[in-house]
């Protein structure tokens, strides 16, 4: 198998989105996860950017061992300068150089010529290889540069000491076939090319970045600059895990990376809630509707026999399973499979005429929960629970504070508690953790959208970490209030105690 080494960039050009800055805490946090991921090389950010940057850079050295630290640079000497001093404790260490080669740059970012252009390459490749051996060349634009001109640049730094040289289509414009035949142009007309490895380095202004950089992977390429979920300025870049996945599935084209790719998913949560940014559900691989299934005929074929319409194991990401969801195109399959997975197993007969009021609520909702199901299927889910609530009274307004007085039946016994918050779901809330004395934290709190009437079912979701473990509780209620309450009871009721 060849190999193609994974240089992940969203701790630069994925941070470049505004509003999802990190912290240099925050950034070392998913360092190290990248490390676990198996990423090659890790660029750290642009030092003289800023202090921050320069900082980020430094720490992000010290705390991970094996993968290559890269740092930004443009073909200036201060830059180059900071880069290496903000790289001296890397175990492996990488300047990462270049300059705009396309007409459009050279004339009206640089006011300047195509020779002089190639002699700031060379004079800064140079300069950067003092410090370091393992240099790389960044041709901003390649992707609207000329080919012939662009293979003058690639050589001309080559021979100037850089170990890898980077193709950017960075403003997403060039069709796969375009791109891909860059590379190869490259590849056929570059002497000394065999000296450097290409990179691909592909933005999605035109939804076209994976396609790009595997057209260039497939045409010669050997390093590829992604983000984790795609993140990075305007549209994105390249999504690691989908070329990590691409190769993993296309086995026969005989190229493989170091990505565990079971870290993928965990990686993408860390990414989208420390920088903010939400997955969109129909994301290729890491997003929620990735694995999911709706449509009676795929339910059918993959509860017959996953591989029908799924060509990847939801395990070999990080994912637990697919998802069948429940709507009004599911068939009785589905339903049956819901079913058993809740513990309540029903003759045909009951099925059949379960199966018909679960259509009527379907054609009322967009999806259909595990809840509704069991209410369908004539079950309470809530009947065997050790604890429950017995009474919620909650006083709240504007300018009083809210109290909130529960109780709870816990095995039989009644326990009571009151508490005052910032709201009267905190104050209802705090009254339950008085009575449930156990060190837990609440990690996430949904309320589903409530339908047209004012007295429709409010519904609450909640995650909670208890112990180490996150348990997930859902409540619903016609007051909000108490739906937030049974949600966390809910939770509770799971802890492994």
């Amino acid at each position: 198998m060849d190999r193609l080494y994974i240089f992940d960039t969203t701790l630069r050009d994925g941070e470049q989105v505004p509003g999802c800055q990190l912290n240099t805490v925050e950034k070392i946090q998913v360092a190290k996860q990248l490390e676990l991921l198996g990423v090659d090389i890790i660029e750290a950010g642009f030092p003289i950017s800023s202090p921050g940057d320069f900082n980020s850079v430094i720490e992000i050295s010290k705390a991970v061992t094996w993968p290559t630290i890269c740092a930004l640079t443009r073909a200036v000497e201060k830059d180059i300068d900071v880069a290496a001093e903000a790289l001296k404790f890397a175990k492996h260490k990488r300047i990462h150089t270049g300059i705009g080669t396309s007409d459009s740059h050279i004339k009206y970012k640089f006011n300047s010529n195509r020779e002089e252009i190639i002699e700031r390459a060379v004079r800064a490749v140079k300069y950067a290889k003092r410090y370091v051996e393992d240099v790389e060349f960044y041709a901003e634009d390649a992707g609207r540069t000329e080919n012939e001109y662009l293979a003058r640049v690639i050589e001309a730094v080559i021979k100037a000491g850089a170990t890898v040289v980077n193709i950017p289509d960075t403003t997403g414009y060039c069709l796969p076939a375009e791109y891909g035949e860059k590379i190869k142009y490259l590849c056929d007309h570059v002497a000394g090319i065999e000296h450097a490895i290409i990179s691909t380095h592909c933005h999605n202004d035109l939804g076209m970045a994976t396609a790009n950089t595997m057209s260039g992977v497939l045409n010669g390429a050997r390093q590829a600059e992604v983000t984790i979920n795609g993140i990075g300025e305007r549209a994105g870049n390249t999504s690691l895990e989908e070329v990590a996945m691409i190769l993993k599935c296309h086995k026969g084209v005989g190229i493989e990376t170091n990505i565990n790719t079971t870290k993928i998913y965990p990686t993408s949560r860390m990414v989208s809630s420390l920088m903010n940014m939400p997955v969109q559900p129909n994301k290729a691989i890491v997003g929620k509707n990735a694995f999911a299934h709706s449509s009676g005929i795929h339910q059918d074929g993959v509860l017959k026999n996953v591989q029908t319409y799924e060509i990847m194991n939801p395990q070999d990401v990080g994912i637990d399973d697919n998802a069948i969801v429940l709507t009004a195109r599911s068939g009785r399959a589905a339903l049956k499979s819901r079913l058993q997975l809740l513990g309540v197993e029903l003759s045909q007969e009951k099925l059949d005429a379960v199966y018909q009021d679960f259509l009527k609520l379907a054609d009322k909702k967009k999806d259909i929960n595990d809840d509704d199901i069991l209410v369908l299927a004539g079950a309470d889910r809530s009947q065997n629970h050790r604890i429950k609530m017995d009474y919620l009274q909650v006083t709240s307004g504007v300018g009083v504070q809210s109290v909130a007085s529960l109780g709870l039946l816990i095995a039989g016994e009644k326990f009571e508690a009151c508490a005052s918050g910032n709201g009267p779901v905190d104050a209802a809330i705090k009254a339950l953790k008085k009575i449930v004395n156990r060190q837990m934290t609440l990690k996430e709190f949904t309320i589903q959208a409530i339908s047209k009437g004012s007295d429709d079912m409010g519904k609450v979701h909640m995650q909670v970490e208890y112990d180490g473990h996150m348990y997930y509780g859902f409540g619903a209620n016609t007051d909000i209030i108490a739906a937030s309450v049974e949600a966390y009871i809910d939770c509770i009721n799971k802890f492994k105690i």
